[in-house]
């Protein structure tokens, strides 16, 4: 049976990406049948990043089979995977985030998770010198999954590692990283076409805070006037996405990523205490910027206080 690979709920571009890139791994080097998947549309930017290295989108599922072979990539939280995961025969986890807990499995797997700022970066170590032999697309692939996760080295996430692998591919493809980078933000901040309750969930994860639910969303931009000016829009729709999710309230994050900033949106009480207690920050409106704040991995989720 062949083995899907996937990665998290609502796909960025690692979680689009990295199942591509170790599903080759897969294919080709380890004698494997293996196929990428997504749990959702890839973001705008992951979309952007398969017509640029003509990849073909993974079929998208909504859960998996009892007994379906599978490797998890980017995750290893069971809220951000398919229903039936604990049913499926997971054969690896490779992810770069804290152990959450929950998973199990029918007997002992491989499992590797490194303190590094992408999965594609964890990837091509375990590949070794066989990534040398993969294709441009693939190498394509794993440079962009690195540039986003680590937002071309501004995030507080990003390794020395990281960075020599991404200058490494880079130039194996012949590409100039600031250059290529600029288009893949500007891919990533072109936000016109989705609903509010879309933004809302295109970049979220589920966070529980002394007993109480979040959904914490991210959006990353260098256009940040495009989500800020649909304030008032996105604040009247995090009730309904709340409520449909399960969640007390959403998060909504907007990352300035040239300015190196977030701004927090704040409708009510609730997300004003978790701004001035989470933060230290000082709300006297309906948004904070939070100077410095750029990754939801080390500076948001670690940091939430009620």
């Amino acid at each position: 049976m062949t083995t899907l690979v996937f990665g998290h709920k609502s796909p960025d571009t690692d979680s689009t990406g990295s199942p591509i890139a170790w599903a080759w791994y897969l294919n080709e080097v380890a004698g494997t049948a293996a196929a990428p998947a997504l749990l959702g549309e890839p973001n705008t930017e992951a979309a952007w990043m398969l017509q640029r290295w003509d990849l073909p989108k993974p079929k998208i599922i909504d859960d998996v089979e009892a007994g379906q072979p599978c490797v998890v990539v980017d995750t290893n939280n069971p809220a951000e995977l398919p229903a039936g995961i604990n049913a499926a025969d997971v054969r690896a986890i490779i992810d770069h985030h804290k152990l959450v807990g929950g998973l199990e499995t029918s007997g002992p797997i491989d499992i590797t998770i490194r303190p590094l700022a992408c999965t594609a970066t964890i990837m091509a170590d375990l590949m070794g010198q066989s990534l040398s032999a993969a294709p441009d697309a693939i190498k394509g692939a794993m440079l962009t999954c690195i540039l986003s996760d680590t937002l071309e080295f501004r995030s507080p996430t990003t390794t020395d590692h990281d960075r020599a692998l991404a200058e490494r591919l880079a130039g194996d493809l012949g590409i100039d990283i600031p250059a290529y980078a600029a288009e893949m933000f500007a891919a990533k901040s072109d936000v016109s076409a989705f609903s509010e309750a879309e933004l809302l969930r295109m970049d979220s994860k589920e966070y529980a805070v002394e007993g109480t639910k979040f959904r914490v969303s991210v959006l990353e931009t260098t256009s940040p006037e495009a989500v800020l000016s649909r304030k008032a829009a996105l604040m009247e729709a995090m009730p309904a996405v709340a409520a449909e999710d399960g969640v007390e309230q959403v998060l909504l994050f907007v990352v300035d990523i040239l300015s190196e900033e977030a701004t927090l949106l704040v409708p009510n009480d609730l997300t004003r205490t978790v701004a001035e207690k989470s933060f230290d920050a000082s709300v006297s409106g309906d948004m904070v910027v939070l100077p410095g704040v750029m990754s939801r991995k080390k500076q948001i989720i670690p940091a939430l206080k009620l």
